[in-house]
């Protein structure tokens, strides 16, 4: 894994939930980025140095979870992120609902460790393909226009 793959935003208004996952993540060797609301999140995601996953609770003040999904989804222009919404919404049409809007994956609270440790392991792996994909496309991009100009 990449170490950009190993920064992760938790998004979370509960001190203790909070802090929790960020001890669980830095456990996991993860570089953990947080914020308590939801406009302080869309701020960090909506950087030039965004981490590539973030863990987003549905219910925040000043903006929610799923409209943090819906605004990163509508740039076109920035790196891929993994979006995984961590609730404790469980009825299946919230759980369409969150990944309708953006979300990659969403488990609920509370939630089980391993669980969560597996699930953060398949968006490194999403967050390295999109890189790497990223990268082989400016080098093909970058061939090209050299056989233009010759």
């Amino acid at each position: 894994m990449s170490a950009d793959a190993n920064r992760i935003l938790i998004a979370e208004d509960h001190y203790v939930s909070r802090h929790l996952l960020e001890r669980n993540l830095s456990n996991w060797g993860f570089t953990v980025i947080t914020a308590e609301d939801g406009e302080a999140a869309f701020e960090i995601l909506d950087s030039p140095d965004a981490p590539p996953i973030a863990i987003l609770d549905w219910m925040m003040p000043k903006m929610d979870g799923v409209e943090i999904c819906r605004k990163i989804r509508a740039r076109t222009d920035r790196p891929y992120v993994y979006l995984l919404l961590l609730t404790a919404k469980s009825q299946k049409e919230e759980v369409t609902a969150g990944l309708d809007a953006g979300a990659d994956d969403y488990v609920i609270k509370p939630f089980d460790p391993d669980e969560l440790r597996a699930r953060l392991k398949v968006g490194q792996r999403v967050v390295n393909l999109e890189r790497t994909l990223a990268q082989k496309t400016a080098e093909l991009e970058e061939a090209l226009a050299e056989l233009a100009r010759r």
